[in-house]
C-alpha cells in the first residue's frame, strides 16, 4: 500500500516514515505543508494520505481544506486526519463530501500501532474510522431528537459504528451475537430514518447524524 504523509512536527513525520515501513507500507512521500500534500498525491497517487489538521502557515486547518481539495481531484484516495486534540466538525467536513475512505484519529493514537495501523487499512480499503473521543464528544453533546429515539444499547452500538467497527467487532465489543447486533442496526437506521436505498452508505449516514449541526 503506497501512503503519503503530511505533517509539519519532524519528529512525528519520521516515526510516522519508520512505523509504516517496518509494517510493509510504502512510503511514497512526506511532507510538511498543505500544498506539498496536494503536489505529492498529484504526482504518486497513493492508495491513502495520512494528513496533520493543522499546517503551516496558519495552524488552523489548512490540512483539512488541502483534504477536501484532494478528495476532488483524487476521490479514490483515501484520507486519515490526525489531530491533536478533538475537533469533530473537521470529521463532518470531509464526511460530508463522502461516505468512505475516511479517517479521523487523535495523534495519541499512533502510539497503538495495532490501533493506528488497523485504522489506515479500514480507510485504505474505503471504510471510515473515528476516534473513540469523537464519538464520546458527540453522544454527550447531542439530545435532540431523532438520537433520542435510540435505546442505550443502539447508543453502545452507534458509537462503535461511528469508531468504524464491523458487525463482528461490534459483537464482540459487546458480548453478543452478529443477529443480535444487525437488528440493533436495523432499529437504528430506522430511527434515524433511514431507509434501504441502493448504493447509500447507512452505517456512515447514521454517523452523520451525529456529525449534522456539530460543525
Amino acid at each position: 500500500m503506497r501512503v503519503v504523509i503530511a505533517e509539519d512536527s519532524v519528529l512525528l513525520r519520521a516515526g510516522l516514515i519508520k512505523l509504516l515501513e517496518t509494517s510493509g507500507f510504502e512510503v511514497a512521500a512526506a511532507v510538511g505543508e498543505a500544498e506539498g500534500l496536494l503536489a505529492a498525491v498529484r504526482e504518486h497517487r497513493p492508495d491513502a494520505a495520512i494528513v496533520d489538521v493543522r499546517m503551516p502557515p496558519g495552524f488552523t486547518d489548512e490540512g483539512v481544506r488541502a483534504a477536501l481539495v484532494m478528495r476532488r481531484e483524487s476521490p479514490e484516495v483515501a484520507v486519515l486526519l490526525l489531530s491533536q486534540y478533538v475537533e469533530e466538525r473537521y470529521a463532518a467536513d470531509l464526511l460530508s463530501t463522502s461516505t468512505s475512505g475516511i479517517g479521523y484519529l487523535l495523534k495519541d493514537r499512533v502510539a497503538d500501532v495495532s490501533v493506528f495501523l488497523d485504522a489506515l487499512r479500514r480507510v485504505a480499503s474505503g471504510g471510515t474510522a473515528l476516534d473513540p473521543e469523537v464519538v464520546a464528544q458527540l453522544l454527550l453533546r447531542r439530545h435532540r431528537d431523532p438520537l433520542d429515539r435510540l435505546t442505550p444499547r443502539e447508543r453502545e452500538v452507534l458509537a462503535l459504528m461511528a469508531e468504524g467497527r464491523s458487525n463482528a467487532g461490534i459483537a464482540a465489543a459487546l458480548v453478543v451475537s452478529e443477529s443480535a447486533v444487525a437488528k440493533h442496526i436495523n432499529s437504528i437506521f430506522a430511527k434515524l430514518d433511514l431507509p434501504h436505498a441502493e448504493g447509500d452508505h447507512r452505517r456512515v449516514l447514521a454517523v452523520l447524524r451525529f456529525l449534522d449541526g456539530e460543525a
